[in-house]
């Protein structure tokens, strides 16, 4: 968690996420010991920003300070949400990863130690970020002597002070900050003690998180997503991006699934399906190939294969597309369901099945502030 000044136990806080292709928000509180759906909403990015597949800067958020500050507080008079204590999240691409190695040491001598190797491990002054670290092998102590391993995030100080200030616009209360993959491991993982990869596909960058005993160990993003899904399906087939959005929902990898599913459409359709397939599948062979990487490397440092994968963020629904990881990494795939463990009327089911793999991160948000 990288900005935590008040304490939690909240019986009702906001979980805000604040995405390339626009900003969730969920509203969880506690009734006795059960956690409850409130309120939920979301307004897409392209409402207040009309070229909002566009690349920007790796450390800035897509729109600016008043847009989203806008947004916020057009999703939270159209959801009829009054609550004002939230927590937010920081994308993944805005926000450095890295882990390393530190002696046995005590717990008075592990803070100045995770800041002076940082310096080795971080590309920016340290005066300009905020750190954030945690025991991910080992524990500090003055008793036992064991070896420590360190899972380090950095993110901006200028980052952070943005976040200060749609707060103050959107006149909410502030209860933390957290990077995405922290949410995301508490909304999906649970007890689950397992090696788990959590593959979170979203519109800018896709994010391998490994996570083993409940423990988020690994944290790699790259830039293959879902906005370059659809930009090269736009370039292809010489149309406009909303277009092609539209395109990549619809028929998405369902090419590769049986071919008694693809006979049953029309002709025209079978071959916009088989293109569409054919010009998507090289870019999630490149996601899938990084996974394995990531993967590989784990099991070499830690002698530990990955047993099980979930599917995050809002590309994860694309038609054939779990079904073609499966065929791939011949391993248990499953699609992101945060709301798993969250009570709500049984009415909202499908929806929230289908809502599940893009709010995952803002229900980790939330889940952290009724903590």
């Amino acid at each position: 968690m990288i900005w935590f000044p008040f304490k939690m136990g909240l019986k009702s806080c906001l979980g805000i996420d604040i995405g390339t292709s626009g900003i969730k928000i969920i509203q969880l509180a506690t009734r006795g010991e059960r956690v409850t759906l409130e309120k939920y909403g979301e307004i897409a990015a392209q409402v207040f920003y009309e070229e909002s597949h566009r690349t920007f800067e790796k450390s800035t958020l897509l729109l600016s300070t008043q847009d989203i500050a806008r947004a916020i507080l057009a999703v939270c008079d159209e959801a009829k949400i009054s609550e004002r204590k939230a927590f937010f999240t920081i994308p993944d691409f805005a926000s450095f990863f890295t882990s390393f190695d530190l002696p046995p040491m005590g717990r008075e001598e592990i803070s100045q130690a995770v800041r002076f190797e940082a310096r080795h491990h971080i590309p920016l002054p340290l005066a300009e970020v905020t750190l954030d670290w945690s025991i991910i092998e080992g524990e500090a102590s003055d008793h036992k002597k064991t070896p420590l391993k360190i899972l380090l995030v950095a993110v901006s100080n200028d980052l952070i002070d943005q976040y200060r200030q749609i707060v103050a616009l959107s006149n909410l209360e502030l209860k933390g900050l957290e990077v995405e993959a922290f949410g995301l491991v508490r909304a999906l993982i649970g007890e689950e003690k397992k090696v788990v990869a959590v593959l979170d596909i979203g519109a800018r960058s896709t994010t391998v998180n490994i996570v083993d005993q409940g423990i988020l160990k690994v944290s790699h993003s790259f830039d293959v997503a879902g906005n370059e899904m659809t930009q090269v399906l736009a370039k292809a087939l010489d149309i406009d991006f909303f277009e092609a959005e539209n395109l990549k929902k619809v028929h998405g990898l369902k090419y590769f699934l049986s071919n008694q599913e693809i006979s049953e459409e029309a002709g025209e359709t079978k071959l916009i399906t088989k293109k569409v397939g054919e010009i998507l599948i090289p870019l999630v062979d490149l996601i899938l190939a990084e996974l394995e990487r990531t993967s590989q490397n784990f099991y070499q440092t830690k002698g530990k294969k990955i047993e099980k994968v979930i599917l995050a963020g809002g590309s994860v629904l694309l038609p054939g597309l779990k079904e073609y990881f499966i065929k791939v990494l011949k391993k248990n795939v499953e699609i992101a369901n945060p709301f798993a463990n969250i009570f709500y009327p049984p009415l909202l089911e499908s929806t929230l099945r289908e809502m599940g793999p893009s709010y995952a991160i803002a229900v980790g948000a939330a889940l952290r502030g009724i903590e």
